[in-house]
């Protein structure tokens, strides 16, 4: 993808046709604040880039039908999704559906080379498939704080070596093409956004619990990163004063109470203390447990494991009750690997929230779990690379 918009027309008309699908000149005329010779103009410049298409006529609305357009059906995004402990990418077209989308174990601790050379490896089985010649963008998530503008990680408590990373300009040169780096929950947001349960909220929150916990922030339709891109990280507000070691540095975080790795600790220290018997055969027949086991072991009716995602999410509740009364959002959104645990954890987030934020925040508000799962992040990544290139140059 060489083209770029030419004005602030031109990025509109293709961020519609990205998040509406193909349209008439009509239509778009009744969305965008132009006159009907102007917008011909910008229509026809795009098509002449080849950024749009023609694609038929349009249904009649009195009078000689108008045409349809869509963006360019050739047009490829990568998303890479990196998380803590597995790497998703995937292949989207123009209107950002995923076309292929591959997951992957792996550890960010073993640093950034090895995790791009894994996920450069996804991304070249994915195009080899056929749904890809090459790429015209690839947006990235990380899981840490990004200084934005220059795409790099910075001082990411959970990945030793990736401080300073240069992300961005690394893949912009494995890949041949722009590459836009985030933090993975600004993604997910972003994900939930476009094709998800936020399609229609402008303010609202997207709660991550995996093996860290993280908050997108999305404030008028626009992911709020902060000054130097650590807004959101939830994790590390402190929940207990005289409370266990996190690994900032910091004692009593949410992230040391609850996460995907805490929950593990907190099970396995269950099974051998001998306070469930349905998590101690788990543990003897697979020599660890995983927020999963936990899952099943509550679905089985384990009195124990119920309990440890109760108190979780009597945790992460009372944190978000407190982001609830400062920001008022009209949404919620839990979503990440430990959402596996469902409408228990779901139902202690929501009691803490209702009951501790006031009743003018929280009459008409919905928590729920995000609707994309593993591919939230992907679309948030494909939407992120989207949003830069279909703005003008």
């Amino acid at each position: 993808m060489t083209a770029r918009p030419a004005n602030k027309h031109q990025a509109r008309l293709l961020r519609l046709l990205r998040d509406g699908g193909p349209n008439s000149r009509a239509q778009l005329g009744d969305q965008i604040d132009l006159s009907r010779s102007k917008l011909a103009v910008e229509v026809d410049r795009l098509l002449e880039t080849g950024l749009v298409v023609a694609d038929g006529l349009a249904a009649s609305r009195g009078g000689r039908r108008s045409h349809n357009i869509r963006l360019a059906p050739e047009l490829r995004f990568l998303g890479i999704d990196i998380g803590a402990t597995s790497v998703d990418v995937a292949v989207t077209n123009a209107e950002l559906e995923v076309l292929g989308h591959l997951n992957h174990p792996m550890d960010v601790r073993e640093g950034p080379v090895a995790v791009f050379e894994q996920a450069l490896s996804m991304a070249a089985k994915l195009r080899d498939t056929g749904i890809a010649e090459g790429f015209d963008g690839a947006g990235i998530g990380v899981p840490g704080p990004v200084r934005f503008p220059e795409g790099v990680p910075v001082a990411p408590p959970i990945m030793p070596g990736w401080d300073g990373f240069p992300v961005r300009e690394a893949l912009s040169q494995e890949l041949g093409c722009p590459v836009m780096v985030d933090n993975d929950v600004n993604l997910m947001a972003m994900g939930e956004q476009h094709a998800g349960v936020a399609r229609s909220v402008g303010d609202f929150l997207c709660v991550k619990i995996g093996t860290g916990i993280g908050c997108g922030i999305v404030v008028g339709g626009e992911v709020y990163r902060g000054t130097t891109g650590s807004a959101g990280d939830i994790g590390h507000i402190q929940v207990d004063p005289d409370g266990r070691a996190c690994a900032c540095g910091n004692t009593g975080c949410l992230e040391a109470h609850f996460s995907g790795a805490a929950l593990a600790r907190d099970a396995e220290d269950a099974a051998r203390g001998g306070r469930s018997e349905e998590l101690a055969a788990r543990l003897a027949a697979a020599g660890r447990l995983t927020a999963v086991d936990v899952a099943a072991a509550a679905a089985a009716g384990d009195p124990t494991s119920l309990a440890l995602i109760r108190e979780g999410g009597n945790r992460v509740g009372q944190v978000i009750a407190g982001l609830v009364s400062f920001f008022n959002p009209g949404l919620v959104v839990i979503g990440g690997g430990v959402t596996g645990l469902g409408h228990n954890l779901l139902a202690s987030v929501r009691t803490q929230v209702y009951r501790q934020s006031l009743p003018l925040a929280t009459n008409n508000l919905p928590i729920v779990l995000g609707e994309l799962g593993q591919t939230a992040g992907v679309t948030g990544a494909a939407r992120l690379i989207s949003d830069h290139l279909f703005s003008p140059a």
